[in-house]
């Protein structure tokens, strides 16, 4: 690992907060650096300006209106002598009582009296601070010059103190730029840590709460959402699991139990061979019956868990029952019609669930129809109503109340080779979404199943 990369924060409001707070410090490096370069100009020309001022009031001290220049004595003319030069021309007429003309000072007001025009120059002298020049020419028929000098040690000293004060309030605000903003980040990240919190412990216990939209920052919809079908979809699992755990123990108890009484019949006394062999073949069947339940729905739960849509959706009905009807092996002698009046009927579960409903009504109707089939489907209030008749011998009265228990079958002499399974399979399919699988017993002529399904 990249040694830069253990130095960075691990969290998010850590990472946002070092983000912040390296923007906020570029951004203060270059005002601090821009309102100092400003400041020190700022301070020199008010350096500048005093010098001139000063420059202006050892004028009206020169005559230049004679032969030659004088220099006017007045009153508290030591005021204006001080750090004063005087030029005619490039000749020195007076010069500060506390230089000498070799003096660095006096080279230097030699150098800006020798230009013959206004100007100023920094000088760093003896002294402990640099020291300011400034030339001023002075009219008339003889041309003058007045240097002055000040010392710019006040004006450093006024510079040094902005450059500290700004370094002190750039720390300041940078620490208080690192406090808020992890404040602030964590009083934002605060919905998504609860959302996260709420999303555990809804999914532990598959519970129908949900974020939605409302309420929430826009920023946070989206994952809300996200969150929701995350949900959605473990109840789902969840639920598939509840329900075949409870479908094996349920459809796996009839056949447990004839093995569990043939076993204790055969065990109360001795039996002859024959009556050995009989418990065998009873034991055998249901043994197999019960492989047979436990394949059938396995197989579902696999088909199930691999077509996610079986979490809630709409089906267009037409369709699927076309496609049933087309892919079912029937003999020469059965026709099967699909009778939908409006095409646009649409069924609020999804099209495998659907097709696991309508499959074995479907089924079991070619298999004792004696010429047609016919399936309808239309909308009613609230639901959606598919119909699978045929015009077979019926479902016998002595049945009807055993038709929907699993392993029951109506003659288990018709030759095929079904564990009684398919009705009761569609009904509680059908009821897992809110729907049911009827018969109809006022029909005549044949037998009539109803689907009753949400509607899309």
């Amino acid at each position: 690992m990249n040694p830069l990369h253990r130095l960075l924060p691990r969290t998010l409001r850590g990472r946002l907060s070092l983000v912040a707070l390296t923007t906020a410090a570029l951004l203060m490096t270059v005002l601090t650096v821009a309102f100092n370069t400003v400041m020190d100009r700022h301070l020199r020309h008010q350096a500048d300006d005093q010098l001139r001022n000063r420059a202006a009031a050892v004028a009206t001290t020169i005559d230049t209106t004679g032969p030659r220049v004088r220099v006017l004595e007045t009153v508290n003319d030591r005021l204006l002598d001080a750090n004063v030069w005087i030029y005619a021309g490039t000749q020195l007429l007076e010069q500060p009582p506390a230089t000498t003309a070799d003096s660095t000072l006096t080279r230097a007001a030699d150098r800006l009296a020798a230009q013959r025009k206004r100007a100023c120059s920094t000088v760093d002298a003896q002294s402990p601070h640099a020291v300011r020049l400034c030339a001023d020419l002075v009219g008339g028929r003889h041309d003058a010059t007045v240097v002055t000098a000040l010392d710019l040690g006040p004006y450093r000293s006024s510079a040094d103190t902005l450059l500290l004060g700004s370094l002190i309030l750039d720390a300041v605000m940078l620490a208080c730029t690192y406090a808020l903003t992890r404040l602030a980040v964590g009083r934002a990240l605060r919905p998504v840590r609860t959302m996260t919190d709420q999303a555990t412990q809804w999914s532990a216990v598959a519970s129908d709460e949900r974020f939605g939209t409302e309420g929430h920052p826009a920023e946070l919809v989206r994952l809300g959402s996200s969150l929701d079908t995350l949900l959605d979809r473990i109840r789902t699992v969840l639920r598939h699991e509840q329900q075949l755990t409870g479908e094996l123990s349920h459809e796996l108890r009839t056949p447990l139990t004839r093995i569990i009484i043939e076993l204790d019949w055969w065990r109360a006394r001795p039996r002859t061979d024959a009556e050995t062999r009989a418990t065998h073949g009873v034991i055998t069947e249901a043994a197999q019956s019960m492989r047979t339940i436990c394949d059938t729905l396995l197989n579902d739960a696999r088909d199930r868990g691999q077509n996610t849509s079986t979490a809630p959706g709409t089906t267009a009905v037409p369709p699927v029952l076309q496609r049933l009807a087309g892919n079912l092996d029937t003999r020469e002698r059965v026709k099967i019609f699909v009778d939908v009046a409006d095409p646009g009927v649409r069924a609020g579960v999804a099209s495998a669930l659907l097709e696991r409903v309508v499959s074995p009504l479907l089924a079991n109707a070619v298999r004792y129809a004696f010429s047609t089939v016919t399936v309808s489907a239309r909308q009613l209030p609230g639901s959606v109503r598919i119909e699978v008749t045929d015009d077979g011998p019926g479902v016998p009265a002595a049945f009807v109340d055993d038709l929907f228990q699993p392993g029951r079958r109506a003659d288990t002499g018709d030759g095929h080779d079904g564990a009684g399974l398919g009705l009761p399979l569609a009904r509680r399919l059908a009821r897992a979404v809110g729907g049911e699988v009827s018969h109809d017993p006022g029909h005549t002529g044949g037998a009539r199943f109803r689907v009753d399904l949400p509607v899309g």
